[in-house]
């Protein structure tokens, strides 16, 4: 054939401002591309020469892809011995945008009804096109196994047209020769090849090779230096996730493991999976044993390593998983996605959300497993992530209902270390509790001390502590469980009582506020300005007075919360609940019926309010000011 010059079918200009701008956004990413498309031609030639063997000649398969940098002739050349490529597919292929050889195999595969495994798709052509952000000129020559026809030369610098001509090739196969930019000559030292084959195309199928020249010194004093030169595969070929489970040993997972997570102990769970179906897709996904440092760091890389047909895509694919899972470490390898998927595409791509769904749905299974056969394991993972957990609750609608089973708190009755789900709290509540009940606070101490709970603990119900800051949120969402409602126990009134004992408490209580009236009035017009109203409670059986929020008001604990975060609170004013049965209520009426408006009032007042306030965990308004009168009554107590 003699030399043509010929126009490229689609505008090639705006090909290449697409590729670099749009779809690439490193340069190393065209030898991936590359060597992606020369393990798909290999791949087409082993599946035609399954009805077809002469496609494989007479010698013996030696399947590999050749990188060859020339640093004098400032050239790359990527090799295959796969299919190759005739005239007209190489205009078809090379020559039109997106219209990829193996795109036309399989429409032809669909209209002979035949079938082919989703492995051979690829996307030969914009792939190849990434050539052009460090070359110059591109060279390719192939010859098409099983064709009569010479091998062809297919030449363009990329400015809109190419040319083609018969060229000397006697093996079937492709040869990619870069002419590399003067600026982009790092591309042809073995380090950097090395460097971006191991991290791009480390798990493609066959070897990825490249001539290795070392020099050594002789064995013996004086004698000479000895150059050699060997072939050598440069990439591992190792697809751990391609694997059956069972042919993976525990030291190959921790292995991998540590080299995607970059952590240096092993993990607490494998999760190693072949999805059919909708979406068809490998998966190995690690628990890990520990936080990692940057778990809550609002710019730390997220996601699993996303791979297509073996070829690394992304390392922080964040679309895979919804945020609560992100401590998820990990591989997932599709079939279904094209090579060039850019971000933007993956965002909006109806196939990794069937992926991410899937994904979802098996770690919530593993997690619901792991929970409920071994329950240490679990608690250790809860431990770490159990905040994390805590979002999905919050935020993950679709999966409420697997999440709620994951939760642990610590309890009033839970041994140390030891948290209850909820499922075993309502296993274990009392035949006549109502309701599940439950305390936020800033800590278990302070909720473990908190005087919301005597009453509850006189009637053996247990009570749950939400003690982690997103608990508030995971309240509001987390309304009640197994028919039972959940109940704040520093909001509103809490129900805990019989009937009958309601009546008498009742009764009681009302011969308590006539008998208290002058004392509650007081109070409540000394503290006007802090506090919503005074009155007696039926909640504290031996501290004299706690503060409670309205049913759908802010407790103290989510008023520090919001502090924390900077957000600009309205003033809150809560209920100050005081015991009846307290000895201070006498007291106090015995002053006021000596003297209306003793000083010795308004000082308790105050005490009262500030004891409310730091057993609840909250600041008092002035700390001198309430050490003086401590003291003050210190003194007045030793006479």
């Amino acid at each position: 054939m003699a030399k043509k010059s010929r126009k490229f079918k689609t505008d090639v200009q705006q090909l290449l401002d697409l590729v670099t701008h749009s779809l690439y956004s490193k340069k190393e990413i065209f030898l991936r591309e590359l060597i992606s498309n020369a393990s798909d031609a290999i791949d087409r030639v082993q599946f035609e020469a399954l009805t077809n063997k002469k496609l494989l000649g007479k010698k013996e398969q030696d399947w590999k892809i050749k990188i060859t940098p020339d640093k004098d002739a400032g050239t790359l050349t990527i090799s295959d011995n796969g299919i190759g490529m005739t005239v007209e597919e190489l205009e078809t292929n090379i020559g039109t945008i997106a219209n990829s050889g193996t795109r036309r195999f399989l429409e032809e595969l669909q209209k002979n009804k035949k079938t082919a495994n989703a492995e051979f798709i690829g996307q030969f052509g914009v792939g190849f096109y990434a050539s052009f952000m460090v070359a110059d000129k591109v060279t390719v020559i192939t010859k098409r196994a099983g064709s009569d026809e010479p091998a062809v030369r297919w030449t363009s610098d990329g400015a809109g047209t190419y040319t083609m001509e018969d060229a000397d090739k006697e093996e079937r196969g492709t040869d990619v020769i870069l002419h590399m930019r003067e600026d982009m000559d790092n591309f042809l030292a073995e380090y950097e090849i090395r460097r971006i084959v191991t991290e791009y195309s480390d798990y493609i199928s066959y070897p990825v090779s490249m001539d290795i020249t070392r020099t050594t010194k002789g064995e013996n004093e004086g004698d000479e230096e000895v150059t050699t030169t060997e072939e050598e595969a440069l990439n591992s070929m190792k697809a751990i996730w391609k694997k059956m489970p069972a042919e993976v040993s525990e030291e190959e997972y921790n292995e991998f493991y540590k080299h995607v997570s970059h952590d240096y102990t092993d993990p607490l769970k494998v999760i190693h999976y072949r999805a059919e179906g909708t979406a068809e897709f490998q998966a190995l996904l690690y628990l890990p044993a520990q936080a990692p440092m940057d778990l809550f760091w609002p710019d730390a890389k997220r996601g699993l390593h996303l791979y297509v047909k073996n070829v690394f895509i992304n390392e922080d694919c964040e679309e895979l998983l919804p945020s609560y899972l992100r401590f998820l470490k990990g591989v997932v390898d599709s079939s279904d996605l094209p090579l060039n998927v850019s971000r933007e595409m993956l965002q909006d791509d109806v196939v990794i959300r069937r992926i991410r769904k899937s994904l979802v749905t098996r770690v919530l299974k593993e997690l619901a497993d792991l929970k409920k056969r071994t329950p240490e394991k679990f608690q250790t993972f809860y431990e770490n992530f159990g905040v994390v957990i805590k979002e999905g609750v919050h935020q993950d609608f679709e999966n409420y209902d697997k999440l709620k089973e994951l939760l642990l708190f610590a309890s009033s009755k839970s041994e140390e270390g030891k948290p209850v789900s909820l499922k075993d709290y309502v296993a274990r509540m009392p035949e006549k509790q109502k309701e599940i009940y439950y305390l936020t606070a800033a800590s278990l101490a302070q909720a473990a001390t908190s005087p919301h709970l005597e009453a509850l603990r006189d009637k053996d119900y247990e009570v749950l502590f939400f003690v982690d800051a997103i608990d508030e949120w995971v309240a509001q969402r987390l309304t009640e469980y197994d028919g039972k409602k959940l109940k704040a126990i520093d909001r509103g009134d809490i129900d805990i009582h019989t009937d009958e004992e309601k009546a008498e408490k009742d009764e009681a209580l009302k011969g308590d506020a006539e008998t208290y009236k002058p004392v509650i009035e007081a109070i409540q017009k000394h503290l006007e300005e802090e506090i919503q109203e005074v009155k007696l409670s039926t909640r504290l059986t031996d501290s004299a007075c706690c503060l409670v929020a309205d049913e759908m008001g802010m407790n103290a604990n989510m008023e520090r919360i919001m502090k924390a975060m900077n957000q600009e609170m309205p003033p809150v004013k809560r209920v100050l609940e005081l015991n009846p049965k307290h000895p201070i209520m006498p007291k106090l009426l015995a002053a006021l019926e000596k003297d209306a408006e003793s000083s010795v009032v308004a000082d308790y007042a105050e005490l009262l309010y500030d004891q409310a306030l730091l057993t609840e965990g909250s600041p008092i308004k002035d700390p001198a000011h309430f050490g003086q009168l401590v003291s003050k009554l210190m003194v007045e107590g030793l006479g």
